[in-house]
């Protein structure tokens, strides 16, 4: 009669628990770190994403969009108003100003850069900022604005495309790469 002989040998076992304790206990670091990382990467894709959406200078946006990272969280943030037509390349013209918001450049009849015309070289006085009249006659003056708000193109457009598929692409292979990190490079299944 033949018979089989199992042999276990529990130090394999008692090994592969310990590495899923430690896993239990670093995961939520773990987690926090992919986060992290996908955040800013997808920081770097809305600012990309927006400069070319609304037209503004890189500067711009990233002094308007704020990142505000958590614990367990990625957020990101815009303020502002109705952006001043100053800060698309406004250049004066006998008919008005002409700017580009949107990347589309158009003359804004009736409005004028407060200084008056400077070569590109010399910085205009007062900021540039370009004025309408308010009234009919010479005052009051107040800023000509271009219609276009920060928060409200951050979350559409391609700018919500470019976040969501760098979200959807990004976060899963970040967790797995931490995830595996903190297993000593064994994958999870």
């Amino acid at each position: 009669m033949a018979f089989a002989e199992l042999e276990i040998d529990a130090s394999q076992i008692a090994g592969l628990a310990k590495t899923f304790e430690l896993a239990k206990a670093r995961a939520p670091k773990a987690i926090s770190r992919a986060i992290a990382r996908t955040g800013a990467m997808t920081k770097t894709q809305v600012v990309r994403s927006l400069t070319a959406q609304t037209g503004l200078k890189r500067q711009v946006i990233v002094r308007a969009v704020k990142a505000k990272p958590g614990l367990m969280s990625y957020a990101l943030l815009s303020r502002g108003g109705n952006v001043s037509l100053k800060y698309f390349g406004a250049r004066e013209t006998r008919r008005g100003v002409s700017a580009a918001p949107w990347r589309h450049r158009q003359v804004f009849a009736g409005t004028f850069i407060k200084g008056g015309r400077f070569p590109k070289r010399v910085p205009l006085p007062f900021g540039g900022q370009v004025m309408a009249r308010t009234g009919s006659s010479r005052l009051p003056i107040a800023k000509s604005k271009s219609g276009l708000f920060i928060p409200k193109e951050m979350i559409s457009g391609a700018t919500a495309a470019a976040f969501l598929r760098t979200v959807n692409t990004v976060l899963p292979a970040r967790l797995q790469h931490e995830l595996q990190a903190i297993l000593g490079g064994h994958a999870p299944t």
